[in-house]
């Protein structure tokens, strides 16, 4: 009994419309983040220039060292707070397009695990006999394969949490350990 194909050209036009479609969102989800990416930069720029203006005006003003390091002293305060908001926002960024990235790779991927399925499953009314053992061989390595994936991004969602995790607690000990560097510096001086 010969196998009959007649749906494959379709499927095929169908299964590469649907990389295509998954490609082109892909895309636009990366050129959102680069503008998000900008749009930081420009801000972030923006905002330093105008705040170290001031700045570099009243250490050009001080009238001895010491006062000198005591503006320096409380210049670096909000800078730091400044920097460390951005490393925020720019984490968020990222983290958000790896997210969308990591969704919409995970649904074409269910996609196209649905056509091949339907596929094999079409097909194997019409195979040969004694084709079973090998339609049921791929379907077992599509399921391990699926496993695989499965616990991979667990394993990735997992490190991306604790990572998360590790970037807050350093931030709040920068902030907390320039917070009381600040002071120690002013009683000193």
């Amino acid at each position: 009994m010969a196998i009959s194909l007649p749906s494959l050209p379709e499927q095929l036009v169908a299964a590469n419309k649907a990389t295509f479609d998954t490609l082109f969102a892909v895309f636009n989800s990366a050129l959102d983040s680069a503008e998000k990416f900008a749009s930081l930069n420009v801000s972030s720029t923006r905002a330093a220039v105008e705040d170290h203006i001031p700045g570099a005006k009243a250490l050009l003003g001080a009238k001895d060292l010491q006062e000198a390091l005591a503006l320096q002293g409380s210049l670096a305060q909000p800078q730091i707070e400044k920097a460390i908001a951005y490393a925020r926002s720019a984490y968020e960024i990222s983290s958000t397009a790896q997210e969308e990235l990591v969704k919409r790779l995970e649904l074409h991927q269910s996609e196209v695990n649905k056509s091949v399925t339907s596929l094999l499953e079409s097909y194997s009314k019409s195979a040969p006999g004694g084709s079973q053992v090998a339609v049921a061989a791929f379907k077992s390595a599509i399921s391990a394969a699926n496993s695989a994936l499965d616990n991979a991004n667990k394993a990735a969602r997992h490190v991306a949490n604790i990572t998360e995790a590790s970037v807050d607690a350093a931030t709040s000990a920068t902030v907390r350990a320039v917070g009381a560097a600040v002071p120690a510096k002013r009683k000193a001086a």
